[in-house]
């Protein structure tokens, strides 16, 4: 009883982490949003400068926040039917994808247009490493989990590489995103971030603002008070596919 009552009361405190991570998630896009815009030129897709700015809000809007997002579901919707968590899950992480490839392929062109070298910097074997990964994360999800192809006990034996994936990823991708910020700000700025350029300390509560946002979602998806309840409805389904896919016969409808 005593236990019930202490995961009764830490759950009271979920929305306001869940409140508090979509505060900090939205604030990172609209600080990248602005720094690109006001202090970088804005925006265009010709090749330029301002193509290239596509690229960190992209990569801040789709392989930080709505992946963080995507991480959070199965906490945030708790109760809700797990097949509906599913979708949404995997949706999130299709848009994040989405997202993160206009990203790559702003960089890219940019680079390509301004004769400059191609996946030269930590930056970028770093963020392209996530990408990767990432991708491989959702397609490896969407095979196990959704459209389950494999057998319960491999399912098992995958979920916890799943989970420990999602969540190294969400730091790879702070992480990668940190390496970034400070890449730009030495290219563009270099002669006057000592001197603490209003630039320079906007980049940087924004680099802040990513870390928080990792440890908020990551603290989360981490505390077992939070963890989504068992459904013994949803376990008796989960066994009885088990058993027609396996070709036996349920003992019960």
């Amino acid at each position: 009883m005593e236990g019930m009552a202490l995961s009764a009361g830490g759950l009271r405190t979920l929305p306001g982490y869940v409140v508090c991570s979509q505060v900090l998630g939205v604030t990172c896009v609209v600080i990248t949003g602005v720094w690109m815009g006001h202090y970088r030129g804005g925006y265009a897709w010709d090749g330029s400068a301002q193509e290239f700015n596509v690229h960190p809000l992209c990569m801040v809007l789709g392989l930080v926040f709505l992946y963080g997002d995507a991480v959070l579901v199965y906490r945030v919707f708790r109760n809700e039917n797990k097949r509906s968590v599913k979708i949404l899950h995997a949706l999130l992480h299709m848009m994040a994808l989405i997202i993160s490839i206009v990203g790559l392929v702003a960089a890219f062109d940019f680079h390509s247009s301004a004769k400059i070298s191609h996946m030269y910097s930590l930056h970028s074997w770093c963020g392209m490493l996530t990408f990767v990964l990432f991708f491989l994360q959702w397609l490896l999800g969407l095979g196990f989990f959704l459209f389950p192809w494999a057998s319960a006990p491999l399912r098992s034996w995958y979920l916890p590489l799943h989970v420990f994936f999602g969540l190294l990823l969400l730091a790879m991708s702070v992480g990668s995103c940190l390496l970034g910020i400070t890449e730009k700000l030495l290219f563009s700025i270099m002669s006057t971030y000592s001197k603490f350029a209003a630039e320079g300390v906007l980049a940087n509560i924004l680099g802040l603002l990513l870390v928080c946002f990792g440890v908020v979602v990551g603290y989360v998806v981490t505390r077992d008070d939070f963890r989504r309840p068992p459904n013994p409805e949803e376990e008796a389904l989960s066994v009885h596919f088990k058993t027609l896919s396996e070709g036996e016969i349920p003992s019960s409808p």
